[in-house]
């Protein structure tokens, strides 16, 4: 699923400027042509150690599972465990 997203990255990267001048245009049956996947409403959010979809912080770019992992094990600098 990782690579997939990442194969979905890429062709948004490579149509981005194409997908823009067609929509200038008002060329819908051009836009139609191009390939699915080159919209970036397709792009999804993923964990970039496991991949997971759901829980994601933008912030850190990794699950909420992974955080809690990483926080616990003194990996991530200012980050530890509240307790009162």
């Amino acid at each position: 699923m990782k690579a997939r997203e990442r194969k979905r990255e890429r062709m948004v990267a490579q149509f981005a400027e194409k997908r823009q001048a067609l929509k200038d245009a008002g060329d819908w049956e051009g836009l139609q042509k191009l390939p699915a996947n080159s919209s970036s409403v397709r792009l999804h959010n993923r964990c970039k150690l496991t991949g997971r979809p759901r829980g994601y912080m933008r912030q850190f770019g990794i699950s909420r599972v992974t955080f809690r992992e990483m926080a616990l094990n003194g990996l991530i600098p200012g980050v530890k465990k509240a307790s009162w």
